[in-house]
């Protein structure tokens, strides 16, 4: 069994990144808007940690953002920060969990247009060499999801 500070070695290293987020969120809307991107992943904290610097070519406001994710040995959990410069000083509040047979599954108390959410990250196909993150929203506490954003992932050459 790989040690769980690992789970994320599969995504160490340089991606491209293709797009597919709701156009509104929360709002009964069934209208996606695709784009690309790219992602550069790396280590931090001796291991205990990385990060990814995108580049993210949303249509008509394309911006940069950062995930940190940190690994906690004692609880054995997973911690992912999100900030983006188009407000670089809120950092959104961290998703945590880990991975179970073969998904990483993820969860935020937050709130969405002054309303309490739920958030979910899923980390899926990491087997595959084309990994895929996937965004949820919960205005409901969680019986009821809304995917709203996914990545596809693609080495770069």
């Amino acid at each position: 069994m790989q040690d769980a500070s690992h789970d994320f070695d599969f995504f160490m290293g340089s991606w491209r990144v293709r797009h597919r987020r709701l156009k509104e969120r929360l709002a009964g809307c069934s209208e996606w808007v695709e784009f690309e991107g790219t992602s550069t992943v790396q280590k931090i904290l001796g291991g205990m940690g990385n990060m990814d610097d995108n580049v993210i070519d949303l249509p008509g406001d394309p911006y940069r953002a950062v995930s940190l994710r940190t690994f906690d040995p004692k609880s054995m959990l997973w911690s992912i920060w999100w900030f983006d410069n188009r407000a670089p000083r809120d950092l959104d509040p961290p998703v945590v969990g880990d991975f179970k047979n073969g998904v990483g599954t993820f969860y935020a108390d937050d709130s969405f247009k002054g309303v309490p959410i739920r958030v979910r990250f899923l980390w899926t196909r990491m087997d595959t060499g084309s990994p895929r993150w996937e965004q949820a929203f919960s205005a409901d506490g969680g019986v009821n999801w809304e995917i709203n954003w996914t990545m596809d992932f693609a080495r770069a050459s």
